[in-house]
């Protein structure tokens, strides 16, 4: 297990990065899956990734697993490989902006949120 100093940081690093709350991140993962001829139930909705960020975003820091760890980190990695947190510009109208925009929110992240 990850020890106090560790956790403190990761779970700092994957708030900070995850900046949607639990029911926009919902709302998105169902919309996003959601069709004219179907749309899954709402706890299936969205990646297994986006799920698992919804589930440790109703977690107290307390409760989490070695997989929610290991989730966190991951996400962690992609959002700041992908973004500079400090310093987001405004992203440009562009169709490749919003895929991009759309892939980083299925696990939290909306870069157009301050």
């Amino acid at each position: 297990m990850t020890d106090a100093l560790e956790l403190d940081a990761l779970w700092e690093d994957f708030h900070r990065v995850v900046n949607m709350t639990s029911q926009e991140l919902a709302a998105w993962l169902r919309m996003r899956d959601a069709d004219e001829d179907a749309e899954p139930l709402p706890e299936h909705a969205g990646t297994q990734t986006g799920q698992h960020v919804l589930a440790i975003l109703q977690k107290r820091r307390t409760d989490l697993t070695e997989d929610d760890l290991r989730v966190m980190r991951n996400v962690v990695d992609r959002v700041t490989s992908q973004v500079d947190l400090e310093d987001e510009p405004l992203p440009e109208v562009t169709a490749e902006d919003t895929r991009r925009r759309h892939r980083l929110m299925t696990v939290g992240h909306d870069p157009l949120k301050g």
